[in-house]
């Protein structure tokens, strides 16, 4: 008799202390839901402006956020309401947890490389250096939940590692677009003003970001409080940080029509000097140009028609295609440069 009341006051102080729990889940869950589509949607109307493989990859984020605040819904309203705690449940709480983490700091590495950006993908090396990363930060914070013994220095570390990376990356590329705008202004060549300027901007509120980041990750670590009474709400602060520093993320780096010639950007980042492409293009005839032949210059754009009445033949523009076979050195002087 006496155990099952101490039962029953146990539960009774269970629901008394997560009983906001249930509501506070759903809340965030339909807020992240509606992100995740609202981002996908936007990503697939506007993926004719840019290359949007980092828009689809920052994707993962809000849905992989939006399944943990499902799974902690559906654990704390039977836990609080049934009074039932599924192991499972909160098993898949855990793994989605740690998962929303990884995701988010290699998505964090992926725009300080610059990935699509200023390279339209990263090398060999910096893959690797990614994936690695990301495989050890998910292996220490795993460790660190389960309370496995030096893990939390192992995870401090590996943050120092991460964060050392992302901000230097970040200096290097402001430093590169600084000294393009640079070139720009020197040589009064405004065709690229804008889309350098552009990237600028985003590295520089990238840059704030991450500093909050780093200082709210900081405060999440020392707060070592794990009292019930007040874990709703030091959830519900977690909870609206981590949505803010996303959204901000996220509209910094939203697919969009960005300024003109966003997308002029090398292949891969090289080790030499990055300077501006230069913007050249050649005109001909559509005669001359049904003989022009070329193993890398295919494409004829018409121009637009031309004011003189008189004048009723086409005048095509040449650019390169993206995709075309690279000549030898020897063969590469050619008097067109990309558009």
């Amino acid at each position: 008799m006496e155990v099952s009341r101490s039962v029953e006051s146990y539960f009774k102080g269970v629901d008394e202390s997560y009983r906001p729990l249930p509501a506070l889940h759903l809340s965030f869950f339909c807020i992240w839901f509606v992100s995740a589509c609202s981002w996908t949607i936007n990503t697939y109307k506007n993926r004719h402006f840019q290359a949007n493989n980092l828009q689809w990859t920052l994707a993962t984020v809000p849905l992989i956020k939006a399944l943990q605040l499902a799974l902690s819904f559906l654990f704390w309203n039977s836990c609080v309401y049934l009074q039932v705690c599924s192991l499972w449940m909160s098993f898949g709480v855990y793994v989605t947890g740690v998962l929303f983490q990884t995701a988010s700091f290699v998505s964090f590495l992926l725009i300080s490389h610059g990935y699509c950006i200023m390279c339209e993908r990263l090398s060999v090396t910096e893959r690797r250096t990614t994936a690695a990363l990301g495989c050890v930060f998910y292996l220490t914070l795993v460790g660190y939940r389960a309370s496995v013994p030096y893990f939390t220095v192992l995870l401090l570390l590996n943050y120092l590692i991460s964060f050392y990376i992302i901000f230097h990356h970040i200096s290097q590329n402001l430093s590169v677009l600084r000294e393009q705008l640079t070139f720009i202004e020197d040589e009064d060549v405004q065709a690229m003003h804008d889309a350098v300027y552009t990237k600028y901007i985003m590295f520089k509120k990238f840059q704030v970001a991450m500093q909050i980041v780093a200082m709210a990750e900081t405060v999440i670590y020392i707060n070592v409080d794990d009292s019930a009474e007040n874990y709703w709400l030091r959830l519900l602060v977690r909870e609206w940080a981590q949505f803010l520093i996303f959204l901000y993320i996220g509209w910094t780096f939203r697919s969009q029509d960005l300024a003109p010639r966003f997308a002029v950007m090398p292949t891969l980042k090289t080790k030499g000097e990055m300077v501006v492409p230069p913007i050249y293009s050649i005109e001909m005839d559509a005669a001359t140009f049904k003989d022009f032949s070329s193993h890398e210059w295919h494409i004829g754009v018409p121009t637009y028609p031309s004011r003189d009445k008189g004048s009723k033949d086409s005048v095509l523009v040449i650019i390169q295609h993206p995709h075309a076979y690279r000549l030898t050195s020897a063969n590469r002087t050619s008097p067109c440069q990309p558009v």
